[in-house]
């Protein structure tokens, strides 16, 4: 064997079991790293089902908790709403504007202040048009908002302006519960029609929400309005640790009345020293370039007060202190 074939021979057994000492190290470590993982996961990793209270009200309506088909339909929501953390969190930063907005028009009118909860599973407070074209915040659509007093043209659609609407919602409210003398029954007709809600209690020869049979979408809807009412009165009881300031503040505003026509709203807007932009967002009942008022018809338009500019200006004092616990009522 000559001097080259020799060095090669011994190159190549080296080179072997260097390379075989390698994979087993590597496989080695693969493996110790897999475990490690596994371990690791299945220390930090753990997910609680979220608690059920052994007692609840909606309107001061008792919820027959203690029924299985309840308690487990409630629970239901409660998991999806938990555990959609994103859009749960921004229901809650959303809800702390515009809340004390709508408070104050439900009380004016005598509707139990848990009917705010329904505006917000409605939109998740996005003036979003859904498939069946109903919009705003309180979701009408265009011939029931008109029933209730809302002007819905080209040019101005009050579905969007949040006042008008929540009074119109009010309206409707307070018609269904004379129908049926149980805001429960009134809520669920909210989603279904007054009609809707008498037929199945007729057919079904029930009298409580509770104990009827509904489609998917109306079965699971006053659950949905109990499971935010729950989150949002006891946020860290349900895993949301949001300070003051982490929530959106509402933002003061001036009126102008306006009784005449514009012609151009994006030159108002530029005139009040603010953008078309910013127009747009405190009046998206707004819903072109230009109001035409030909009969004088008195609208209101909201123009942000001076400190928008600066988030902090929106800031109240102590906005390190967590959000939490906003019922004032034991077992809600």
């Amino acid at each position: 064997m000559n001097i080259k074939r020799l060095l090669f021979v011994v190159f190549f057994t080296v080179l072997t079991l260097v390379s075989g000492k390698y994979f087993i190290y590597s496989s080695q470590r693969e493996k110790n790293s897999d475990e490690t993982y596994r371990k690791a996961f299945q220390t930090n990793y753990k997910i609680f089902s979220a608690e059920v209270p052994s007692k609840l009200m909606f309107c001061n309506e008792d919820v027959p908790i203690k029924m299985f088909y309840v308690r487990e339909s409630l629970e239901r929501e409660l998991l999806t709403n938990t555990f959609w953390q994103s859009n749960t969190m921004l229901m809650l930063k959303r809800a702390y504007r515009w809340f004390p907005i709508i408070e104050p028009i439900l009380k004016k009118n005598d509707i139990p202040d848990d009917f705010k909860y329904l505006a917000l599973i409605e939109s998740g407070f996005l003036n979003v048009v859904s498939p069946a074209n109903a919009a705003g915040f309180w979701q009408f659509i265009k011939p029931t908002g008109q029933k209730y007093g809302l002007e819905i043209t080209e040019e101005v659609d009050e579905r969007y302006h949040l006042e008008k609407a929540t009074e119109a919602a009010c309206k409707f409210i307070k018609t269904t519960y004379n129908i049926f003398d149980n805001w429960t029954l009134a809520a669920a007709a909210y989603n279904m029609g007054e009609f809707g809600v008498k037929r199945s209690l007729e057919s079904q020869n029930v009298s409580s929400y509770y104990d009827l049979y509904l489609n998917d979408e109306t079965s699971r809807y006053v659950y949905r309005i109990l499971a935010l009412k729950l989150i949002y009165s006891h946020p860290v009881k349900y895993g949301y640790y949001l300070r003051l300031k982490d929530l959106y503040p509402p933002i003061p505003c001036k009126i102008l009345t306006i009784d005449s026509s514009i012609s151009n709203l994006v030159s108002f807007a530029k005139s009040n020293n603010i953008t078309y932009r910013l127009l747009k967002d405190f009046n998206p009942w707004l819903r072109n370039k230009q109001l035409t008022n030909k009969t004088k018809k008195t609208y209101e338009i909201k123009i942000p007060k001076a400190g928008y500019e600066n988030y902090d200006n929106l800031l109240g004092k102590d906005n390190d202190q967590l959000f939490n616990d906003t019922s004032s009522v034991n077992g809600i």
